[in-house]
């Protein structure tokens, strides 16, 4: 019974992000109210809020898997140390090895946040249109940088793991976006995807660097 509960909750979840976002690239993000969303949904406005906490999570809802994903693919990484050169020990060889492997793994399986085409740039211009998204996703990257050095460094993580931490976000971020320009631009999704992963692998080099034992 409880597990057919949260699947009825997913589901209900998911059917009023699909609804808000199509109003939203419909109309605009800042032109579309909640009261639109909940009675497009046929769901009161009370009921939209149980499930997201502020309207800019209804259409970025799939950062809410940001760090799931993260924190199984570093779960990997104890593995990969076993196998890791014994001139290789630092952690964050194999904790960096761990993300290469997930980038390969959500661009295999065509994944929005890893793979980039004509849907994701429709997605970025209702973002790029509002200010409240844009401010919500630098919170979000916030969130994720803090996270993510957690799982680096433990509860008690230092500056230099916070950088690394920091460094990664920024690197997925810049790529992300910089690869939605070239699509824009050149109306080449091979190009732009390809341009995604050059510049992750030049940012996870310097992160790499970044965590090699001092000389």
């Amino acid at each position: 019974m409880a597990e057919l509960r949260e699947s009825k909750k997913r589901e209900t979840r998911q059917r009023l992000s699909d609804v808000a976002t199509e109003l939203f690239f419909q109309r605009g993000f800042d032109a579309v109210t909640v009261e639109e969303i909940a009675a497009a949904a046929h769901v009161s406005k009370v009921t939209v809020f149980n499930y997201f906490t502020r309207k800019e999570d209804l259409f970025l809802d799939r950062e809410a898997e940001v760090m799931p994903l993260l924190r199984r693919a570093l779960e990997s990484r104890s593995a990969l140390e076993s196998r890791s050169a014994p001139e290789s020990k630092a952690k964050g060889v194999a904790q960096l090895a761990a993300l290469r492997k997930l980038v390969d793994q959500l661009s295999e399986q065509k994944h929005p946040f890893a793979h980039i085409d004509d849907k994701a740039l429709a997605w970025w211009r209702v973002v790029a249109a509002s200010a409240s998204l844009k401010a919500r996703l630098r919170e979000i990257g916030d969130e994720v940088t803090q996270g993510l050095a957690l799982e680096l460094g433990g509860p008690k993580f230092d500056a230099r793991t916070r950088l690394l931490a920091g460094m990664i976000v920024l690197t997925w971020r810049t790529a992300y976006a910089e690869a939605l320009r070239v699509l824009e631009h050149r109306g080449s999704v091979k190009k732009a995807n390809s341009e995604f992963r050059a510049l992750l692998e030049l940012g996870f080099t310097a992160a790499q660097r970044l965590d090699a034992p001092s000389p």
